[in-house]
């Protein structure tokens, strides 16, 4: 996840954040957004004010517990009272604009009236000037229908129904819009200088008043975002406190590293620690040193495959093609977006930034009529080819790109670069959405479809969905930058369904609750639990391999929360997938006689066992694996790790430093074409990532 900090468009005055379930989880009251607020809480000028369902008490009693931190003000029940909480005392005035037309036993009358079970909320939830109750799984024609009732009875109230069972009825001029804009006349605040958080129907109100900014976590009911999909609002992608961290970084409130500080400490884990001391010896500023070497010949490894079509896979010039090599000699639309993705640091360079560019460029005036990137584009004669081994089309290719285009798009702020190219990126879109076959969320990919072009997955491929969910995140985020925040709000609204989709298939437990109708797979994952994402799942079996690219990127792009991912560490670590160096692509690798053996993996012997993509080392994984660990706040095993790179990169085939393609899992021997690109942009990531070069 890559929240862009907009601090310069956005002159924030009021906070009006919804608590349960936005700032709190309802039933277990976890948050860490006080911890994050009295961090990084921004100048004093900013107010922050709760506008909760809950009474007064009940916030004062979270406060007091330290569940939430201190605010400003308290808009409580629904918008039915206003606390002045540094005064320590209620907003009198507020009431008496609600008691205008309004009787709480003509209320209670008619609701008995009603012909459907409905039943009274507990006490502690009622008031003067609200009545609340339980409606299950109540349609919009009922909701009609009991607002009919009171027009009937020529009583102008509110009707609130949220969450899909909680009915509020209150005064007419009573709800969380109506009180929220009483307290912003009374300070003198406009509302486009305020900013609202929110996850159900009863938060609308607050989203409905001119100009203001609002944040929809990513847990919220689908009723709060058919209100609010035609609104300014940032749709965050994480639940709940770390939803409206999330939205604070984007309009400029926090700093980045807010989110990163939710992250669980797991220093102190036993395992972690073995790990450690199991490194070798060499001294902290030895290691940053050659870590310091390295980067310096990535970069000029890099500036090897600059062409005027974009970047090259490999250096032509140190790389003699031999047979179908002659494909090295071209830009590759896989290669090429992960090589602007790595090198996005050196933006400042100018013939890097002017490559960069051109890459992108290159791929996207080669979209077929139907909205197909390219698999490459000869350099020497500028044709573009759409297809892979034998004939197969590369699936991630496209979504590489699209990723890459919003990256380079997030940090330039080329919003015409953008522009021009919007109706492109959406064909693209169009075209792999297409590959979802059933309309489950997740693409269907042919065998030997995406990067691992000789390795014989197929189907539901985590990796291929891993950057199906990202790749939604970025298109709704670029249409976000051209103001079309309904469009934007349904790509990202749809990217959660996705990684629900990808949680719920690709991580098997023992606990998951089966569907009516059981598949095969639903079946088989009742036999056991696992501590990773599984690299495929079919209609008809999966496989429980650990595909190491894709736990990492799951992490990197926010599908799998912290804890996942430390338990996918362990798993990983403890196998070895980092030995000799980081990393092996597979574990366990594939041998003859497992029955996911395909005999098409001893052409060129490329595919035998720890060659290649059969447990093969890639280096430009590495990159993302010590970003990876970086992320779960591990530092001083990331630059550990990135240490281990730095030697892979320096081991050459013909001379040091040649950032070459892949090594042998076992011996650790470097394999394949010299002076890779991806290789050399993933380890410059990695350096900045680690702040080891600023």
């Amino acid at each position: 996840m890559d929240i862009e900090n907009t601090s310069q468009q956005h002159d924030i005055k009021l906070l009006s954040f919804d608590v349960d379930n936005t700032l709190i989880e309802f039933h277990t009251l976890k948050s860490n957004f006080t911890s994050i607020w009295n961090t990084y809480k921004p100048n004093s000028d900013i107010l922050l004010t709760y506008n909760t369902g809950r009474l007064v008490d009940d916030v004062l009693n979270l406060i007091k517990k330290g569940v939430l931190p201190e605010p400003h003000y308290i808009i409580a029940g629904v918008g039915t009272l206003i606390y002045d909480y540094k005064n320590e005392c209620t907003v009198k005035e507020f009431n008496d604009v609600l008691d205008d037309g309004w009787n709480l036993e003509a209320v209670e009358e008619l609701i008995g009236n009603i012909n459907h079970p409905i039943s009274e909320q507990p006490i502690k939830f009622q008031h003067a000037y609200k009545r609340s109750y339980y409606l299950y799984d109540a349609g919009p024609e009922l909701i009609d229908s009991i607002e009919q009732i009171f027009v009937n009875a020529e009583m102008h109230v509110n009707v609130v129904y949220s969450g899909e069972k909680f009915l509020d009825i209150l005064p007419k001029w009573a709800n969380k819009g109506n009180a929220l804009q009483w307290l912003l006349n009374k300070l003198d605040i406009k509302s486009n200088t305020t900013l609202v958080a929110g996850d159900s129907g009863n938060d609308s109100a607050m989203f409905d008043m001119v100009d203001v900014k609002g944040i929809v976590v990513a847990n919220a009911h689908e009723e709060l975002y058919r209100y609010t999909k035609h609104r300014q609002v940032y749709h965050s992608e994480c639940d709940y406190d770390n939803g409206v961290v999330e939205g604070l970084i984007y309009y400029g409130l926090l700093p980045k590293e807010a989110l990163v500080c939710n992250i669980e400490d797991h220093a102190e884990d036993f395992f972690i620690q073995q790990e450690l001391n199991n490194t070798d010896a060499e001294e902290e500023s030895e290691k940053i040193a050659l870590i310091r070497e390295g980067y310096h010949h990535a970069v000029e490894a890099l500036r090897k495959n600059i062409t005027p079509l974009g970047f090259s896979a490999c250096s032509i010039k140190d790389n003699i093609p031999n047979g179908t090599d002659e494909n090295y000699h071209s830009v590759w639309a896989r290669d090429g977006a992960i090589t602007v993705i790595g090198s996005l640091p050196l933006i400042n360079d100018k013939e890097i930034h002017k490559c960069q560019r051109q890459t992108l460029v290159t791929l996207l005036e080669h979209i077929s009529h139907n909205g197909q990137i390219p698999s490459n584009v000869r350099i020497k004669d500028n044709i573009p080819d759409y297809s892979g081994v034998g004939g197969i089309c590369s699936i991630d290719s496209g979504i590489w790109v699209i990723i890459a285009f919003y990256e380079y798009v997030n940090v330039t702020k080329d919003i015409a670069f953008l522009r021009n190219h919007i109706l492109d990126v959406k064909e693209t879109m169009r075209w792999l959405g297409a590959h979802d076959g059933n309309n489950d969320a997740l693409l269907e990919i042919p065998e030997a479809g995406d990067w691992t072009d000789l390795f014989g997955r197929s189907y539901n491929i985590l990796y291929d969905e891993i950057l199906w969910y990202r790749s939604n995140v970025c298109f709704g985020r670029m249409l976000e930058m051209l103001g079309d925040y309904e469009q934007a709000g349904k790509y990202i609204r749809w990217s959660q369904v996705i990684k629900k989709e990808i949680l719920q298939n690709f991580w098997p437990s023992t606990q998951q609750k089966l569907f009516q109708s059981v598949s095969f797979a639903e079946r088989q994952f009742t036999l056991g639990d696992t501590t990773y994402l599984i690299a495929q799942v079919t209609p008809f079996d999966f496989s429980w391999r650990c595909d190491v690219l894709g736990n990492v990127l799951a992490f990197l792009h926010g599908t799998i929360d912290a804890d996942k991912a430390h338990q996918t560490l362990r798993f990983m670590l403890g196998v070895g997938v980092n030995e000799p160096f980081p990393v092996a692509n597979v574990y366990p690798v594939v041998s003859p006689g497992d029955p996911d053996w395909r005999p098409y993996y001893t052409v060129n012997l490329l595919n035998l066992p720890n060659h290649y993509h059969n447990g093969g080392i890639w280096p430009f994984v590495g990159g993302f694996w010590v970003k990876f660990i970086n992320k779960l706040g591990l530092k001083d095993m990331a630059v550990a790790e990135l240490h281990k790179l730095a030697l892979i990169n320096k081991e050459g085939v013909n001379e040091e430093w040649e950032f070459t393609e892949w090594a042998h899992g076992i011996t650790g021997k470097p394999m394949g074409k010299s002076y890779q690109a991806w290789s050399a942009a993933q380890y410059i990531s990695a350096c900045h990532d680690l702040k080891i070069i600023n």
